[in-house]
């Protein structure tokens, strides 16, 4: 599932193609939208919750519209030109959205919704503070994760109600460069504020590239410390790499580790 740097530079990618700007074209291939026609409305803005993407259109009429989508596992926003070729097959677009002279298309979506602008509180209200959001609060962030004392620190970072844009790479990452096993308990984690201090400015440094990379190195599998290099040798002491789903059932995840900088707690 894509972190909230990806979604970041997704929202800026829309904003920057649509905003400002009159509908002269919208397509929902969803069914419970295949009806709605917004041409001839504005499009306002569009900006990103933690991995929710927010789109606010004003229609015609005046009423304040927002489309809420969610990239989930293979969603992808791209714009194209008109006359361009799309870069992903048609039978996968779920939105289009037409300028004069382009349309942003998203593909693929995990989540496509419109509601009342009013109503943006119903689907992105109960989301932590966003790392990389106006809204950011460290205070706010440490209370709602130290609230869990006994909860596997990999599965409290993960949890968007504590702070939002933390995905499976920077769960990883993060745990890392702490020194920390994803199974230790928060309430052993001293270092918490540190922590979600470096896990904000690794997705800081990274909203601004395509490439995403936590060591410094952008070169092809040099990016990362342990994600996504389970047995390959950990790049400090040589260890082989480790790999295990963790987390409740039903949305266990991948957690990658090292099993000599990073003990298993007892």
């Amino acid at each position: 599932m894509p972190e909230g740097d990806t979604v970041y530079r997704a929202a800026r990618l829309l904003d920057r193609a649509l905003s400002g700007r009159e509908l002269t074209r919208t397509d929902f291939r969803v069914p419970q939208h295949a009806t709605v026609d917004l041409t001839g409305g504005t499009v306002e803005t569009t900006v990103s919750r933690g991995k929710h993407l927010l789109t606010r259109i004003t229609d015609v009429e005046g009423a304040a519209w927002t489309l809420h989508t969610h990239l989930k596992m293979e969603g992808a926003w791209r714009v194209h030109r008109d006359g361009e070729r799309w870069k992903r097959p048609a039978h996968q677009a779920r939105v289009v959205l037409g300028v004069e002279g382009a349309h942003a298309v998203g593909f693929s979506l995990g989540i496509v919704e419109l509601l009342a602008t009013a109503d943006e509180g119903s689907v992105v209200g109960h989301l932590g503070p966003d790392l990389l959001g106006p809204d950011w609060s460290e205070d706010v962030a440490l209370s709602r994760l130290r609230a869990e004392p006994d909860r596997p620190l990999g599965e409290a970072l993960l949890d968007q109600r504590n702070l939002a844009g933390i995905g499976n790479m920077y769960m990883a990452e993060l745990c890392f460069v702490a020194g920390l096993h994803p199974r230790t308990p928060v309430g052993d984690v001293d270092a918490l504020p540190r922590l979600v201090r470096r896990g904000r400015q690794m997705l800081e440094l990274n909203k601004e590239r395509a490439v995403q990379s936590t060591t410094g190195n952008l070169r092809e599998r040099e990016r990362m410390w342990v994600y996504r290099r389970d047995r390959s040798p950990c790049r400090r002491c040589g260890t082989p790499v480790a790999v295990a789903m963790t987390g409740p059932a039903g949305r266990e995840r991948a957690a990658y580790w090292c099993p000599r900088c990073q003990p298993e707690p007892a």
